[in-house]
Parts: C-alpha cells; sequence; structure tokens
C-alpha cells in the first residue's frame, strides 16, 4: 500500500510539474497548490487530537474538520481555474494541474484511509 501511495504522489507531483515546467507553459504559478497539500491534513490532526468521544458516529469537532478540509481542497481546485481565468496561466497547465490535483488529493485520502484506522496500541495509555 505504501509502494502504490508514493507512486500516485509521484504522479500527481509529475503532473503539477508539467503544467508549470513546459517551455509552452512556462509559468511557475501554480506552484501555489503546494501550500493546499500541506494543510489539507492539518484539520483532521487537530480534529483526532481534540476529541475524545472516537466511538461516537459524528461530532461537531470532527465535522468542522471536514468542512474546512473540503474547503482546502475546493481552493486548490479553483486556485489554477482562476489564474486560467485571468490569463496568468494557459488553459493546458490547469488542465494538468488539475488534474495533479486530483492525484494527490486521491493519494492524501488513500493515506487516511489506509494508515489512519486506529489499533489496539496507543500512547496515550501509558
Amino acid at each position: 500500500a505504501l509502494v502504490a501511495l508514493s507512486f500516485s504522489g509521484a504522479i500527481g507531483l509529475t503532473f503539477l510539474m508539467l503544467g508549470c515546467a513546459l517551455e509552452y507553459y512556462g509559468v511557475y504559478w501554480p506552484l501555489f497548490v503546494l501550500i493546499f497539500y500541506f494543510i489539507c491534513p492539518i484539520p483532521h490532526f487537530i480534529a483526532k487530537r481534540v476529541s475524545d468521544d472516537t466511538d461516537a458516529a459524528s461530532s461537531a469537532c470532527r465535522e468542522l474538520a471536514y468542512f474546512f478540509t473540503t474547503g482546502i481542497v475546493v481552493s486548490a481546485f479553483g486556485l489554477p481555474i482562476i489564474l486560467a481565468r485571468v490569463e496568468a496561466i494557459k488553459w493546458g497547465a490547469c488542465g494538468l494541474v488539475l488534474a495533479g490535483n486530483a492525484v494527490i488529493f486521491l493519494t492524501i485520502l488513500g493515506f487516511f484511509l489506509v494508515f489512519g484506522r486506529g489499533d489496539d496500541f496507543s500512547w496515550e495509555h501509558w
């Protein structure tokens, strides 16, 4: 699973780099979506750390984390579209960045699905 996740992450970053570094496009403004990649899991980590009721089906803290994460993901998809709309980047670069966004965010989701489930051993019990 780890090899597949790292391979898909590399594919997503390749799409992002192609959207920036190809000579026809040649503009590096789409690299600002890297900020969204880094801040995307932060609300989930905060909600996981703060919420005490892990057995509950839903909690306000977890729902707020989902809301903020959704806003971050939508912003990451919106930034290249806005940049292409104001002609800061070309539409082909926008398409490559959007493809990279889809692959990277699916990789992040896959990481949390594979490695995010709780196990019996926890450091908090010590």
